[in-house]
């Protein structure tokens, strides 16, 4: 008896991997409707990947942080926009003001810190080669991520779907 499953023919981690990334789109539109105030303690660390198909940062940003960056959404942000598929805010790298413009399929991760909720993304289609997460240390903090998004076992609210794909 054969104990593979069979392949799936509807694309679960496709449609799961969008739903969550609606959740950040619902997010960031709810402070978007509040003129960019963050209600109590909340503040986001939103990793995403430089070279995905319509992300537009500044040429600077892009040499810095080639493949993926994360900014921190806190005090010093301003013109927060929020579409169905993408959103747009300003921040300050080095007191220089920065526009940036992301699709949310271009996000790898979503962190509130504030209630320890975390989201990670599978990394897109054809940017198996980008692993490294730098922090873009947007003014006026410098923050890493990386110990906020690992799956965790101690009853934290980090969700990370990783649905294995046959070799």
């Amino acid at each position: 008896m054969n104990d593979t499953p069979p392949d799936s023919l509807i694309p679960y981690d496709e449609i799961v991997q969008e739903a969550l990334r609606a959740v950040v789109g619902r997010v960031l539109g709810q402070v978007e409707a509040t003129n960019g105030v963050l209600p109590g303690n909340h503040h986001f660390y939103i990793t995403f990947k430089t070279g995905a198909p319509g992300v537009s940062i500044p040429p600077e940003l892009k040499a810095r942080f080639p493949d993926e960056m994360t900014i921190v959404l806190q005090n010093k942000f301003w013109d927060l926009a929020v579409s169905d598929d993408s959103f747009t805010v300003s921040l300050s790298f080095n007191q220089v003001p920065s526009k940036l413009d992301i699709p949310f399929s271009a996000i790898t991760a979503f962190v509130d810190p504030a209630v320890d909720f975390g989201l990670q993304f599978q990394a897109m289609e054809g940017d198996e080669d980008f692993d490294d997460t730098l922090p873009a240390e947007n003014d006026p903090m410098e923050r890493d991520i990386a110990s906020r998004v690992t799956p965790s076992e101690d009853g934290s609210n980090v969700v990370s779907v990783d649905f294995g794909k046959k070799p």
